[in-house]
């Protein structure tokens, strides 16, 4: 596995995969017009792209393919983590967020969750969303047991 910085190339393949993940790993905890809230399947690639660049993104792939991504704002706001639905459960979330943790200089983390946020589970040091090897939990709880695994800052919630 390689974990590289975002280009430009990869958008199309990320927006894929966003969609893709949102709704094969997400679809037992969202209804079906949910996920279509959050994932249409017709995103705006160049919103995306400048998105994207304006943010560290951080990239893991393998053998040519993109696994996951990883997106950070200076200020320490981790804005998206998807996973490819066939890679879960192999640390790529915690990879990505390590990495992106180290690489910003904010003293605060920051991550949008719902009350019933994904949890990390056995194993897994922390991540958000459609991370990989996760269960339901409340929202609260949900960096309680990675703190020790983030660089040693703090994060915080919105609700």
């Amino acid at each position: 596995m390689k974990l590289r910085r975002y280009r430009v190339s990869d958008c199309s393949e990320l927006t894929r995969l966003f969609y893709d993940t949102v709704h094969s790993v997400c679809a037992r905890d969202y209804t079906p017009e949910q996920l279509d809230a959050w994932a249409d399947g017709h995103p705006d690639l160049e919103t995306w792209d400048r998105s994207l660049r304006a943010h560290d993104t951080l990239v893991v792939e393998e053998g040519g393919r993109i696994l996951g991504f990883g997106d950070m704002t200076a200020d320490g706001y981790l804005d998206r983590l998807f996973v490819h639905r066939e890679a879960q459960g192999r640390g790529i979330a915690s990879a990505l967020c390590a990495a992106l943790e180290c690489r910003c200089s904010a003293s605060e983390f920051t991550v949008h969750a719902s009350r019933t946020a994904l949890l990390p589970g056995p194993g897994v040091s922390g991540g958000a969303g459609a991370a990989g090897g996760v269960q339901r939990g409340p929202a609260d709880q949900l960096f309680d047991g990675a703190a020790g695994g983030w660089c040693g800052r703090k994060e915080k919630i919105i609700k």
